[in-house]
């Protein structure tokens, strides 16, 4: 099955590490066909997403938005969210979200590395699981 990974690597070393997580677990579960498809911010994710939408069987997002002194934070995550969310339900194809929304860069650390908590892995796992049960 053909899996479409999109990846905002704005912030490099989180996106990495999310990637990865990601990768290890489709791979550990059978899946070799992985397409990765890199953007610069998690806004441009659905549009790549979109555009997309035909030519594999799920998709996994991925990034990561950090709060910051303005209320673009808020503007970024709601439509991207949203975004996802519209797509997935239009495409009755599953759209794992993989993207992070965090206070700071500490907490987007965490969130984001293969030793503790990796959001990448469990977003894998939650697309393996739809993916198997079809």
């Amino acid at each position: 099955m053909k899996v479409c990974i999109v990846i905002s690597d704005y912030y490099k070393d989180i996106s990495r590490d999310l990637l990865n997580g990601s990768i290890n677990e489709l791979k550990k579960n059978g899946f070799r066909n992985i397409k990765i498809k890199k953007v610069s911010g998690a806004f441009e994710i659905p549009n790549v997403i979109s555009k997309n939408i035909n030519k594999f069987k799920a998709f996994i997002a991925l990034g990561c938005v950090i709060k910051g002194e303005t209320d673009h934070y808020y503007f970024i995550s709601n439509a991207v969210t949203n975004g996802l969310m519209h797509l997935s339900i239009k495409s009755k194809k599953p759209i794992g979200f993989g993207i992070l929304t965090c206070k700071n860069l500490k907490q987007a650390k965490y969130r984001s590395s293969l030793l503790k908590k990796n959001k990448g892995k469990e977003v894998a796992q939650g697309i393996i699981s739809i993916l198997n049960n079809k």
